[in-house]
């Protein structure tokens, strides 16, 4: 006997889902508790489905919600639907997929994949077959019903269906959905092209045996006249070329021709899934051979597709001029992470390696778009092809630019700002002969009337910061930065936050080109803190701490600590220990610290008592939640990470100076348990800070020792890459200050140290601090390290050649002499290695200088006249004239 409604039961379900539309929060809860009791009953459920599929009286509305009360129960609780409940509500979806409402129909498919995703695909042999064999219905609505049902389950099981748990259903699945292609209905030939979309990246074996006739179905689709059969035909190509790109190369001249004409497409979303097929094809290496003689109709496309729409203006409230009084809503603050400290060297010929990871975000003045759209994809597209194509896109650029830039209308003119920035990186060689007169125009446009020219204009002149940076500061750098400094304090609040991060970029290329203007440009800093909502305060920390990082020491005057130290202070009293917004104030802070030695220490008490306070917390409510997770919350370790950064900040700008605040905390034994964490960032920056102490107050490390160097030695694992060079870096620190002390600790790290510079693919910066410390090892313990020698000597040379000379430099190289002095047979494979790591040095001191002096005469005694001259047959013609130079060999 079929289950049937209790009407009773059923009034009261139709009343709740009738209640549960009503806006009232009072009402909203009653439903909540009224739901909670029915999930009691087992058959509730049934009453749902009956509603959903049965109860046609009723509104689309109610029948559809009351669907998707029901997919959250299965959500929740499936496991727990007696059997004959769950084979009910199977029976009713699959026998209801084709009611004439569309919504029905959906609702009705989400239930199918739901129910499917559960772990049922498996336990419901019947599902796919029968959805497979309700596509041949000549009834439009089962087909289109389960088609739709379908492609959520491709969406949500590709992978599965693509395994032999369910004995390979894709093998019928894949050309069943290829004969749909021709479908006469647009909605079922967009349907099936999106099901066979799913199973592309994943290279399903069904569709690789059907790759050909794939590939024809499309291009017989390529001019519907449905935009959505056309975007998924864009889709579909965009994956094949990442994919599948041989099987489309032979077509590749008319996918780019069907592609130019659909990046132009009325519809944007079609426009926009043919836009990312440029951004795909320039990662190929065909991408160069394949569009070259198509640049002249491709780069006028995308310029064009650079202009914002009038949505997009109304959106960013384009037409509002001053907002800066309007506060932030909390949600358009995204979240920030914190990058925690890691130790580099500094590399000849610049700076650390830091600086090298590149704009990710295209244009980021569009944030509050943060939906991908066409212009930034547009945007994006001439970006990467001015990289493939460097200088050669501009004679298809120039004649355009020209027209964009000087528009009169704004909009035009700022997508050519746009255009202009775009290329900055790729095509920078070709663009210096003209820059000399864009600069003007550029920071005149800083000052126009509209906003988004403004901000976007702010965005662009940071991208050619470099160029501005090179020539005499008169010519652009001083009108630049005049004009920067007032788009800070603009009434707009994306022209704030633009500048802001163009002027934090140009800080970071100008460094101390900018020491003559200090006074002027923290006077504008300073007074943006009292000007702008909670968004841009985040961006100004991060422009003051770039400030502090680029002019260094030079910051340190009495005038310039009165401006700024202040509000900073202020803002530091005025946050509560668990507000997040602490992150980058401690970040700016950390740089400032770093910048003004010993000018910090009035403000350094309250700043470090703070930092242990935030370590001792967080460790604490980490261990009451390990002990009982049910009552406490897991704790947000970033408040950590980012105190123990600052304290680093504050240990390596205050030197010695923070002997006494050491010595007042408890601040070693927070050390010991952060060193411990099951946090990697933690330990990574546990290890920074623990090398910045040894650094500055050792008397306060040493009795630590003993236990700190076995947890030292455990992280030499070189899977953790930072948390591994920070380790190895602090080793090399205590190495220089134990002294012969170091002996017993040797063996704890010395097979690991070794082991690391051997590996293939390790990274620069962590080769660099482990040939250091090896050296600073030997430096304090010949004896014990020098029968390694032949096992290291080589990548050793090889990872410290192009370090400058330095204290880190001095002090390895000195260990690699004595270990030599120990142990001189270890060399002689690898002599010609040591020799190259002795010539890239510029100013040895007198001393190191001797040593090298002795290595290298000795050697040549040892091996006579002849021989040697064979040997420095093998020098590079540079090595042989800096040898004779400087060391007469």
């Amino acid at each position: 006997m079929e289950w049937q409604p209790d009407e009773q039961g059923l009034q009261q379900v139709l009343q709740l889902l009738k209640d549960s539309q009503s806006p009232d929060t009072a009402t909203q809860r009653a439903v909540q508790e009224k739901l909670e009791q029915l999930n009691q009953f087992p058959d509730f459920n049934n009453y749902l489905i009956f509603v959903l599929t049965s109860l046609k009286s009723e509104d689309e509305p109610t029948r559809s919600l009351s669907g998707l009360i029901l997919k959250n129960n299965v959500k929740a609780h499936y496991q727990s639907f007696p059997p004959t409940v769950a084979d009910f509500i199977k029976r009713e979806c699959l026998n209801n997929i084709g009611d004439p409402s569309p919504l029905i129909r959906a609702t009705i498919g989400i239930l199918i994949t739901t129910i499917a995703s559960k772990g049922e695909l498996q336990m419901w042999p019947e599902l796919l077959p029968q959805l497979c064999n309700l596509l041949n219905s000549e009834d439009y609505n089962t087909c289109e019903g389960s088609f739709g049902a379908l492609q959520k389950i491709c969406e949500d099981s590709s992978e599965l269906l693509d395994s032999e748990a369910l004995n390979r259903p894709l093998n019928i699945m894949i050309p069943k959905f290829l004969q749909f292609f021709k479908h006469c209905s647009p909605k079922i030939r967009s349907h099936a092209i999106a099901c066979v979309n799913q199973f592309i990246i994943g290279r399903a074996q069904a569709l690789m045996d059907n790759i050909d006739t794939f590939i024809e179905s499309l291009f017989a689709l390529a001019g519907d006249e449905d935009s959505e059969v056309r975007k998924n035909v864009c889709r579909a190509l965009v994956m094949l070329l990442e994919v599948r790109i041989d099987r489309l190369i032979p077509h590749m001249h008319s996918i780019i021709q069907y592609m130019l004409q659909r990046t132009q497409d009325p519809d944007e979303n079609v426009a926009l899934e043919a836009c990312e097929f440029w951004l795909t094809l320039a990662e190929q290496p065909i991408c160069k051979e394949a569009l070259s003689g198509h640049l002249v109709q491709l780069i006028p496309i995308l310029v064009n597709g650079m202009k914002y729409s009038e949505i997009d203006i109304i959106l960013l409230k384009g037409d509002v001029e001053e907002d800066e009084a309007v506060p932030d809503s909390e949600q358009d603050i995204k979240p920030r992470f914190h990058k925690s400290r890691t130790v580099t060297l500094q590399h000849e010929g610049g700076e650390g390696e830091e600086g090298e990871e590149g704009d990710e975000d295209e244009d980021d003045d569009d944030d509050t778009l943060s939906d991908w759209n066409l212009r930034k994809c547009s945007a994006a597209a001439l970006d990467v092809l001015a990289n493939v194509f460097r200088d050669e896109l501009l004679p298809h650029l120039l004649p355009l630019l020209k027209g964009l830039l000087f528009h009169h209308d704004w909009v035009i003119k700022e997508s050519g700002i746009l255009v202009l920035g775009a290329i900055a990186e790729g095509c920078m060689q070709g663009m210096v002969p003209y820059l000399p007169e864009l600069m003007p125009h550029l920071i005149q446009c800083l000052c126009d009337k509209k906003a988004l020219v403004r901000s976007i204009a702010c965005w662009t002149l940071s991208r050619y910061a470099h160029w501005v940076v090179s020539q005499p500061p008169d010519a652009h750098l001083k009108p630049l930065m005049t004009e920067l400094l007032k788009r800070i304090l603009d009434g707009n609040k994306r022209v704030q936050e633009a500048a802001c991060s163009a002027f934090a970029t140009l800080e970071e290329e100008a460094c101390t080109e900018l020491v003559p203007y200090l006074s002027f440009i923290l006077d504008t800093l300073v007074f943006a803190f009292g000007k702008y909502q909670h968004k841009n305060l985040l961006i100004l920390y991060d422009a003051i701490g770039t400030l502090a990082d680029s002019v260094g020491h030079h910051l340190n005057q009495p005038e310039y600590i009165q401006k700024l130290m202040p509000p900073l202070i202020a803002k530091w009293n005025e946050l509560k220990d668990e507000d997040k917004d602490l992150f980058p104030l401690l970040e700016c802070l950390s740089s400032v610290a770093t910048a003004l030695q010993s000018g910090f220490l009035p403000y350094c008490e309250p700043v470090y008592q703070r930092c242990v306070t935030l370590v001792q917390k967080t460790l604490a409510q980490a261990m009451m939640y390990s002990q009982q997770p049910d009552q406490y919350e897991a704790p947000d370790k970033d408040f950590m990470i980012v105190a123990l950064d600052l304290l680093s900040g504050l240990a390596e700008g205050l030197g010695a100076h923070v002997d006494t605040l050491v010595a007042r905390s408890n601040i070693m034994t927070l050390l010991f348990q952060c060193m411990q964490d099951t946090m990697p960032e933690v330990r990574q920056s546990s290890f920074a800070l623990l090398g910045d102490l040894t650094k500055a107050c050792f008397l306060h490390v040493k009795p630590c020792i003993a236990e700190f160097m076995p947890i030292l030695g455990t992280n030499l694992n070189p899977e953790f890459i930072s948390v591994c060079n920070n380790a190895t870096w602090a080793i090399g620190e205590v190495c220089m200050q134990m002294g012969v002390e170091m002996q017993p600790y040797v063996a704890m790290v010395l097979n690991q140290l070794v082991e690391i510079i051997n590996r293939p693919n390790t990274p620069k910066t962590l080769l660099e601090n482990t040939a250091i410390t090896i050296g600073r090892l030997g430096y304090v313990c010949p004896q014990e390290v020098a029968p390694l020698l032949p096992q290291f000597i080589r990548p050793w040379c090889t990872s410290l050649r192009n370090i400058r000379d330095n204290e880190e430099k001095d002090s390895a190289f000195r260990g690699i002499c004595m270990m030599i002095g120990v142990n001189p047979g270890g060399v002689v494979q690898d002599f010609i290695f040591f020799c190259d790591a002795v010539a890239s040095w510029v100013n040895p001191k007198d001393d190191l200088r001797d040593m090298f002096y002795k290595i290298l005469h000795g050697f040549k005694e040892q091996v006579g006249d002849e021989n040697w001259q064979q040997f420095s047959e093998q020098f590079p013609p540079l090595l042989k004239e800096r040898l004779a130079a400087c060391y007469g060999v």
